[in-house]
């Protein structure tokens, strides 16, 4: 068993109670902000669909003149059609009603056509960027946030800017356009009944405004509960063969099910909040409506109003009324998606510690496999006080085949990490090449290492996929034979449909040892000028971890190669063998010759071979 594990500190919560914790903190961020600036990072977004942007602003425009020019035709439909009962004017003026609901039609469609695709695009390229950023994000960054939270971000925070972009920003403005037409149609049609109804709208707004924040803080607290569960649900099904081994369904169901509970409770609450905020809006909107129509209907009596100015006014009061509760629900939206704009920032302002220099140095070519640590010194951010190499130094030789072993802990895996630039070490110098690594670009010192973990990391594509992942433009043929040489073909070969055969996440449907020698396949075809093992045969029987020996053997011989090992028999073919305990090195030696020493290495082979 590789020391990765000890190591590599998770920083992950390690129990369900720190993990509901950790939710409920991270949930606890989530919900709606008074504070815009976020947005303003939407606007080069914005910027680039600007073409379909002024196409939506076009039809919403005429959208927006379409529906109180409504209450206009509908105020000559009574007064000039049924009041002159002339049926040719009558007609004209149904006919003149269908055009205008026409064009309203067809300019609502263009409009949501238009903004939905700006909206579709702009969410897009930003879930592209974000994506782009966390992959160069180096690990050190996930020691500080749950992988769980970063892909919450990725989708659901971006799925609330996509609400945003694509139908709360012109529904907004469509419903501020026509608040502003229907008040100064208002004005001129009757400015006394204007100023009646501006004397209602406070008792609306008022209950309006107390409710909706109890709503608000109601849904938050809905929200926090069903991410605690849904996290405490993501964990258990990510366990899943644990939780059915230990027997322990029912607690889990039990757990699942109390969150759920709580969630709805607290929706129920939720819900009767915002019903009898629903019930006292509706009396006092329509209550305020009757009496400004019976007001209107004393003018009418009295032959200082028509019929058809009472309708419209009617009619422009219900837009405009109508159009400020829209108003309410959209920029509940939109503080909603600053929240999520926040979020997402400080993803997108988090910097790696691994960047390439301002001016790298190129790596010489060809590529010869020198590899050279001088005096490091590591402690992993998370635990700075804790030292996992402590003075190491190791000179590796092109097509040299070198071997670290040693008790857990003792920092071997931790020396691959630091040669792959996962992290930045404290003090002291690692060069490949003659040149130190940290004055290259990381992707090019990456380009020249293969890595076989023992945590085999692969995808829900083909194995022909998870094999091309370790170079991109290998042939078929040079596939086929990195799965020979692997120990592999065999078994690709007798799935369904070959190489082509879907694996299932994270290849689930193969054995731990076909997927390491899927793992060693991949990282024989990359043809990299070193070679990194990490425990490369532990999850092999005794059979195939001989032929796939013989493989790595032939593979080893032909490029500079450092093994991590504690089953030794695998390494005893090593050029060299450096005993690490500590974070140094204790000893350096042939297996015959660390033997008849009787140091640490001794110790070891006796526990193993004595057998």
């Amino acid at each position: 068993m590789s020391d990765s594990q000890t190591d590599t500190p998770d920083g992950r919560p390690s129990s369900g109670a720190e993990l509901a914790a950790s939710m409920h903190q991270a949930a606890g961020q989530r919900g709606k902000t008074k504070n815009l600036r976020p947005l303003r990072r939407l606007v080069p977004y914005l910027w680039k669909q600007k073409a379909i942007g002024l196409a939506m602003i076009v039809f919403l425009l005429i959208s927006a003149s379409a529906t109180p020019s409504m209450t206009f035709v509908a105020k000559q439909l009574i007064d000039r059609g049924f009041g002159s009962g002339n049926v040719a004017e009558l007609n004209k003026w149904f006919i003149v009603l269908g055009a205008v609901a026409l064009v309203l039609a067809l300019s609502t469609a263009l409009r949501y056509y238009f903004i939905t695709r700006m909206g579709e695009r702009v969410v897009a390229d930003l879930r592209e960027d974000v994506f782009a950023h966390i992959l160069g994000l180096d690990p050190a960054y996930f020691l500080k946030i749950r992988t769980g939270e970063v892909i919450s971000r990725l989708t659901a925070d971006i799925q609330i800017i996509e609400t945003l972009v694509s139908s709360s920003i012109s529904i907004a403005l469509r419903n501020l356009l026509t608040f502003v037409a229907g008040l100064v149609m208002m004005m001129v049609v009757s400015p006394k009944l204007t100023l009646m109804v501006f004397g209602v709208f406070p008792f609306v707004l008022v209950p309006l405004i107390t409710f909706g924040r109890q709503v608000g803080r109601a849904t938050r607290d809905t929200q926090d509960a069903f991410a605690r569960a849904v996290g405490f649900a993501s964990e258990s099904l990510d366990a899943l063969e644990t939780v059915q081994a230990f027997v322990r369904e029912s607690f889990t169901r039990k757990r699942f099910d109390a969150g759920v509970e709580d969630t709805y409770r607290m929706s129920v609450g939720r819900m009767a909040t915002r019903a009898t905020m629903t019930a006292m809006v509706i009396t006092l909107v329509f209550g305020g409506i009757a009496f400004v129509l019976w007001l209107g209907a004393q003018d009418v009596l009295n032959g200082r109003m028509s019929n058809g100015t009472l309708v419209q006014f009617v009619m422009l009061a219900i837009l405009t009324g109508g159009s400020v509760a829209n108003l309410n629900e959209t920029w509940g939206d939109v503080q909603k998606a600053a929240g999520a704009m926040t979020r997402i920032d400080e993803l997108l302002d988090s910097k790696p510690n691994i960047v390439a220099p301002a001016q790298p140095l190129a790596l010489p070519e060809p590529a010869r496999g020198d590899i050279r640590f001088q005096d490091i010194r590591f402690a992993y951010p998370s635990r700075p006080d804790q030292i996992i190499l402590d003075g190491f130094s190791l000179i590796v030789k092109p097509g040299e085949t070198v071997a670290l072993v040693g008790p857990s802990g003792a920092g071997k895996s931790t020396v691959f990490k630091l040669l792959l630039r996962y992290y930045d070490y404290d003090h002291g110098v690692i060069q490949m090449d003659g040149i130190d690594i940290r004055q290259a670009d990381p992707k090019a010192v990456r380009e020249r290492l293969s890595l076989v973990a023992q945590d085999t990391a692969l995808f829900s594509g083909s194995p022909e996929d998870n094999i091309r992942f370790g170079r991109e433009d290998a042939t078929d043929t040079e596939v086929r034979v990195a799965a020979e040489k692997a120990q592999a073909r065999a078994f690709i070969e007798a799935l369904p449909q070959g190489f082509k055969q879907p694996l299932g996440e994270r290849a689930k449907s193969l054995s731990g040892g076909q997927k390491q020698r899927l793992s060693i396949a991949r990282a024989l075809v990359r043809n990299a000028p070193v070679l990194l093992l990490d425990e490369a045969t532990s999850a092999l029987d005794a059979e195939n971890e001989r032929l796939v020996q013989a493989a790595l053997n032939e593979a080893m011989s032909e490029r500079t190669t450092l093994v991590i090992a504690h089953r030794l028999a695998t390494v005893l073919r090593a050029d060299r063998i450096v005993v690490m305990e500590a974070g140094k090195v204790v000893d350096v030696g042939t297996h015959d010759e660390l033997v008849s020493r009787g140091g640490l290495y001794a110790r070891l082979a006796q526990l193993q071979f004595s057998s």
